[in-house]
Parts: C-alpha cells; structure tokens; sequence
C-alpha cells in the first residue's frame, strides 16, 4: 500500500508540535522513547521518533526529556519560519499529554527529585517565560505523537494516521502509472506497390 501526505493551501498559519514518550520501552536496556510530530497549520512538516540518551528513573522525566527535545526542534522551525518572511500571529504550541511535565514546564519552584535534569527544565522555563513558546496539555486520545512511540491498535492506529494527515494514495500512484505505460499512437502510412509478376526478379524492386 502507498500513502501520501495531504497538503492543505487554505490551513491557518500556526506552528503546533505533538509531543510523547513511551517510559522504558526497550525491555533489555529500559530506554525510552521519544516521539514528536510538528504541523505548520495542518500539513506535518517535522516528525521524529528516537531513543532517549539515559534511562529515565519516571515517566514524568522521560515525557520532560521528550519534551526538552521537541521544544529545541520547534524553537528551530520558527526562526527557519521567520528567516523565509513568515510571521506566526501566536507563539508556537508544544502538547503534552503527561501533566507532570507540563506542571514543571510552569512551575518556577525547582523540585529536588527534578535536578539531574535541570539542564532541560531551565531551558524549556526560560522559553515559555519569555513567550516564545507555550506548553498545554493534551488528552492521551488527541494526542498525535502517540502514533510514533509504540506498536498500536488497528483501529486507534487508523485514527491517529488520518488526524495526521497522512492517507492511502495507491489511486494516485495507479493513475501515474496508467499514464506512464500508455503509448502514442502511431499512424503508419499505407504505400501501393503495383502487382509484379512473381517469377521475374528484375521488374520486382523489392527483390
């Protein structure tokens, strides 16, 4: 089957990255993963789906970690965004679906059980501080990245793939190839060779 990604002209010009962290999914070394789908308006145009680089103690610090990494990336993709001439009328929108990190991306209070990833919460502070970014939360259900982390049901994979945009183009690909293999038709002209007397070899030309 042969999908594609459809590309919306009309969609509002907005930047709204999806972000989601599957806690210790590797069973032989309890790494996590992390997963996040970025959309100018509605068409995806930035998505990832990679291990985390340690072992993450909760699955609070494996969503923040996921977090820091989305951010980073859509802080990214707005000045790509200014430096091409576009304006975005809101601050781009990080989504998560964990409430424990969106409350530390908020809160200005330093938790001590938090400060072995302080690197990360600083950063991610400083931006929504500063209004360059906003972090809310997100209901598991309407939450894209979900799709990138971890195998899942036929039916809530289906869901996830048409939110996201992408859809079965095996139509598309069909009609290119119907046009590719049809041939032009060739006009052969009809030329009249007057009848010759078979035994003679002389007054034939074509002998």
């Amino acid at each position: 089957m042969f999908h594609v990604i459809l590309i919306q002209q009309s969609s509002p010009l907005s930047l709204q990255t999806f972000v989601d962290a599957d806690w210790a999914a590797n069973t032989d070394t309890r790494i996590s993963t992390t997963a996040f789908i970025t959309f100018l308006g509605s068409n995806p145009i930035s998505w990832s789906a990679r291990k985390q680089r340690a072992v993450s103690r909760s699955s609070t610090e494996a969503e923040f970690r996921a977090l820091a990494a989305a951010t980073s990336e859509t802080v990214w993709l707005h000045s790509l965004i200014k430096e091409l001439g576009l304006h975005l009328k809101n601050p781009p929108q990080v989504f998560c679906d964990n409430i424990g990190a969106t409350h530390f991306s908020l809160n200005p209070v330093q938790h001590t059980r938090m400060k072995h990833i302080d690197i990360d919460l600083l950063f991610v502070r400083d931006l929504v501080h500063k209004g360059r970014i906003t972090v809310s939360h997100v209901h598991t259900l309407d939450q894209l990245a979900d799709l990138l982390t971890k195998p899942l049901p036929r039916n809530r994979f289906q869901v996830l793939r048409s939110k996201i945009g992408v859809t079965d183009g095996t139509s598309i690909l069909r009609g290119h190839i119907r046009k590719a293999i049809t041939l032009p038709q060739i006009t052969h002209s009809t030329v009249s060779i007057p009848p010759q007397n078979p035994h003679s070899q002389e007054s034939n030309p074509y002998v």
